[in-house]
């Protein structure tokens, strides 16, 4: 299937889906973790993104947490000594330029009908949130001394047993001794302490690659919460990772079984409010579409429903 794409719901709490030019070539169905985390909330929903790839609608939010990620790049193209506060606000209205021409974005900020043409308003109080998520960037890190070896870096592994396992991860630091550090940037708030488990699950799916293609356990997994300034850090350990590699495993043979009966079950949850597919969930009154079985097994999935049958 086409590669597996990091998004966040609600999306203030992380980037839009990032694309390659390697990410339009045709692969292997795999694992990302927000897709990991879109099946266990909700199967159906994951039907929805991965197999029939119905659209979403952008959100203001999602848009705002792609901006910030593109500064936070861009910043550590500069020399150490450049990336001041001032520099990165710099950065805000070029990359807004940039990112406003990809579709469905613009009108994001166009008045609708019966409303007061306030776009210029609209668009100067959002870039001035964004600017304002990058200079709380500069509370929780010192950018001029950081050399990160990787940015927006693709990581994958295949395991033993054959599953796929894909995701970016925002910033890779190395130490001089080999230490690895893996950071994500977020630009909601920092999670109640009954929730940080959840918020790890990205990162530690970002160790256990890294492990098994580098063979280095992460030193650590630091989560930074642009919203508030607050920090969420965490070391793994090799026992944790393969708990972990199980539970991986154990999502994706749950995936597969669903993919081949196409039985998907809608699981209703506060998350739903954020959901753009009510219309056609039963848990709100509607009713999926027929199962894609030619676009699954043409992605590579294994399905036991038969294809449709069209006459000339």
């Amino acid at each position: 299937m086409t590669a597996t794409l990091e998004t966040s719901r609600p999306g203030e709490t992380g980037p839009a889906e990032r694309t390659t030019a390697a990410d339009s070539a045709p692969r292997r169905p795999s694992l990302s973790p927000s897709r990991a985390a879109d099946f266990k909330s909700c199967p159906l929903l994951y039907r929805f993104r991965t197999i029939d790839r119905l659209p979403e609608k952008k959100s203001r939010a999602a848009v705002r947490g792609t901006l910030v990620h593109t500064v936070l790049e861009k910043l550590y193209d500069l020399p150490p000594a450049e990336r001041t506060v001032a520099a990165a606000q710099t950065l805000v209205a070029p990359a807004w330029d940039e990112l406003r021409e990809e579709p469905g974005v613009a009108e994001l900020f166009e008045a609708t009908d019966g409303e007061q043409p306030a776009e210029a308003d609209g668009l100067e109080a959002w870039l001035e949130s964004a600017g304002q998520l990058v200079e709380t960037y500069f509370r929780l890190e010192d950018p001029t001394r950081i050399q990160p070896q990787g940015r927006e870096e693709l990581v994958e592994v295949t395991l033993p047993d054959g599953l796929l396992l894909r995701g970016y991860v925002d910033r890779l630091d190395v130490a001089p001794t080999g230490a690895l550090r893996v950071v994500d940037y977020k630009t909601g708030g920092m999670p109640r302490e009954a929730f940080e488990g959840k918020a790890l699950f990205q990162m530690k799916f970002y160790a256990l690659v890294l492990w098994r293609t580098r063979g280095v356990v992460a030193a650590q997994l630091k989560l930074l919460y642009l919203k508030d300034g607050d920090a969420l850090t965490y070391a793994p350990d090799e026992a944790e990772l393969l708990r972990f590699e199980r539970t991986l495993q154990a999502i994706w043979a749950a995936i597969e079984r669903a993919v081949a009966t196409g039985d998907f079950r809608a699981n209703k949850s506060r998350l739903c409010s954020w959901c753009d597919h009510q219309a056609l969930c039963p848990a709100f009154g509607g009713t999926p579409p027929p199962f894609p079985t030619e676009a699954a097994a043409a992605a590579g999935w294994r399905t036991t429903l038969p294809l449709a049958v069209t006459s000339d």
